[in-house]
């Protein structure tokens, strides 16, 4: 991680944990909103005015968190507005790293070769770790935020009048509804999947595998319907689709989350195609970089053999193009 604008060791996987073994994961540090008209948003200070080709999201296609907004910003109609570059899905001593592996993107605004270094340009005595998705303001070359679901809301409004008539992902009827799913779903899923895999201790791992397969079994009797709200697609199936797409590639095996695999649940199996047929939705789903990045993690795999496998998962992004 970053102590005051100097890099400080090999990146770990595991960001802090509690006194019974638990990960726990930071919080993210940058929270300006990009608005209408450039007024302040819930967090942060203003100045970041929704404008064609200003703003430019990084991500790493193997990340959930930078994939709900890769997601989010497919739905929205926002590609010819806010530019993407995609960082190296394999793990470096310096964390995530540009260029050097198909599909992933030199840096081209700063030419810089490590995410990090963005992270000091924005503010040269951060201390933190050096986390996707960042949404950078080019027009005066600092990052807006480096939180997903702010990430996602601000797509979701601040656009509407550039492109107006998209679906709206947070409806005002359901916010309360959402805002508690996404909770629950968080931390028994979405993080918990993480705190399983990065347990430093036999009862944390234990107490993090019985939240996911709970949350699992408790979605699957849920989807009577199309989606979490029934035939409304909302931000909250985003956050469970990027985890349920990663789950049997990644999470079941390299996280020890090995109860039962998605293809176990009849529902959520569904759900989750029906979820990748969506327009644009498959553009941002590489099982490639999920595999190259997760399986880098030398603290879970330390010889670096990346599976073939899943052949099921393999298959159905084959049957969604």
């Amino acid at each position: 991680m970053l102590v005051n604008g100097k890099w400080t060791a090999d990146w770990h996987p595991v960001q802090a944990t509690d006194e019974q073994g638990r990960f726990v994961r930071q919080r993210s540090s940058f929270r300006n909103w990009i608005t209408a008209d450039g007024a302040p948003g819930p967090t942060g200070t203003g100045g970041f005015k929704a404008e064609a080709g200003r703003y430019r999201l990084y991500v790493a296609l193997i990340c959930p968190w930078a994939s709900r907004t890769l997601i989010a910003r497919k739905l929205k109609g926002l590609e010819d507005l806010i530019a993407v570059t995609v960082v190296n899905p394999v793990l470096t001593s310096e964390g995530w790293g540009f260029g050097g592996y198909p599909g992933a993107d030199a840096d081209p605004l700063h030419a810089v070769t490590h995410l990090h270094q963005l992270y000091t340009r924005a503010d040269d005595d951060y201390s933190g770790r050096a986390t996707v998705p960042v949404l950078w303001d080019e027009a005066t070359d600092t990052m807006v935020s480096n939180e997903s679901a702010d990430i996602v809301r601000m797509f979701n409004t601040a656009f509407a009048d550039l492109v107006p008539g998209m679906p709206d992902l947070y409806p005002a009827d359901l916010t309360a509804d959402i805002d508690a799913l996404n909770a629950e779903v968080y931390d028994r899923l979405n993080n918990g999947v993480y705190k399983a895999g990065f347990a430093s201790s036999q009862p944390a791992y234990d107490e993090a595998v019985a939240g996911v397969f709970a949350m699992l079994d408790q979605l699957e009797d849920r989807l009577t319907g199309d989606f979490l709200f029934g035939d409304r697609f909302t931000e909250a199936d985003i956050r469970l689709f990027v985890t349920l797409i990663r789950f049997d590639a990644a999470y079941h095996g390299l996280f020890k989350t090995n109860l039962r695999r998605i293809a176990d649940y009849s529902r959520l199996s569904a759900y989750m195609e029906r979820v990748l047929r969506l327009p644009g939705v498959r553009d941002t789903v590489n099982l490639d970089h999920i595999k190259a990045g997760y399986y880098s993690i030398k603290a879970l795999n330390p010889a670096g053999i990346v599976p073939i496998g899943p052949d099921h998962v393999v298959r159905l992004l084959e049957s969604v193009q």
